[in-house]
C-alpha cells in the first residue's frame, strides 16, 4: 500500500505578489481576498499604534479596502520590484490617486507580506508621503 505524503502549501513566489498587485489595480476585492486567510492582517502605514493601526480578519481587511477605492476611484500602484524569501515577501510601488476633495497623491512605498499554508496572513504597508 502506497503511503500519502501530506500535501505541501504553496510558497509564495514573485507570481504571487504580482497577481496581488493586479487585482488592487482592477480594484478586484474578490480577487484581493483570495490572497487572504480568514485570520489575516492589514497593518496601516499610518495609526496611534507603533504598527500602524491594525485591521484583524477577512472582513474587516476587506471593508478597509473598499473604502480605499472609493475614497481614491483612480488610485493605481505601479509595480517597482517585488521579491520572496520564505514565507514572506515584499512589493516595491509608486502609488498614485486623487481624493475625492481633489487632493493628489504620489507616492513610494512597499507591503511586507508574511504568508501561512499559501495565504496572506499580513500586509504590511510602508510609504513616503511628499509635503510641499
Amino acid at each position: 500500500m502506497e503511503q500519502l505524503k501530506p500535501k505541501t502549501p504553496p510558497a509564495p513566489t514573485v507570481e504571487v505578489l504580482e497577481s496581488i498587485g493586479d487585482a488592487f489595480n482592477r480594484h478586484d476585492l474578490d480577487g484581493i481576498m483570495g490572497f487572504f486567510a480568514e485570520d489575516g492582517v492589514f497593518d496601516k502605514p499610518v495609526g496611534s499604534e507603533v504598527n500602524g493601526q491594525r485591521i484583524s480578519g477577512k472582513a474587516s481587511v476587506r471593508a478597509e479596502f473598499a473604502a480605499l477605492f472609493e475614497a481614491i476611484p483612480d488610485i493605481h500602484w505601479e509595480s517597482i520590484d517585488n521579491w520572496v524569501s520564505g514565507n514572506k515577501g515584499c512589493s516595491e510601488w509608486r502609488r498614485t490617486g486623487t481624493t475625492a476633495s481633489g487632493e493628489r497623491q504620489d507616492w513610494l512605498g512597499l507591503d511586507l507580506f508574511t504568508f501561512r499554508d499559501g495565504m496572506v496572513i499580513k500586509k504590511d504597508s510602508y510609504f513616503k508621503i511628499v509635503t510641499r
